[in-house]
């Protein structure tokens, strides 16, 4: 495997860390942790959808500006072009599912509208 596979199929984001579960035509699943006080950068995707599943912990999910409390059971969906963003309010790790569909869905379909870290993109 090469080192840009590698790359897109886990990481350690400043917020977090995610892996790659599976992935196939037109879709992927991640599992991801958010690390507590941290959160996502506020950002959108032209060409997928997403559906996350919280498996573990508390946090805050951002929908086009609107802030909707999250825990363990819960699921949101992020349809094409919606901003969001993911924010751990608790003590422990925030573990999420994410189920990604589209025609595209490679890591560069990211529009970052807000990012804690300084990146771009």
């Amino acid at each position: 495997m090469s080192s840009s596979e590698s790359r897109d199929k886990e990481e350690t984001p400043p917020w977090g860390r995610w892996i790659v579960l599976d992935e196939g035509d037109h879709y992927k699943v991640k599992r991801f942790e958010v690390h507590p006080g941290r959160r996502m950068s506020y950002q959108r995707h032209a060409r997928r959808q997403e559906h996350w599943r919280i498996v573990h912990g508390e946090g805050r999910v951002t929908l086009d500006g609107e802030e909707i409390a999250v825990s363990a059971g819960d699921g949101v969906e992020i349809p094409v072009e919606t901003a969001h963003r993911i924010e751990n309010t608790g003590a422990r790790a925030l573990v999420v599912i994410e189920v990604q569909q589209g025609d595209y869905l490679g890591e560069d379909d990211i529009v970052r509208l807000e990012d804690d870290y300084g990146r771009s993109g």
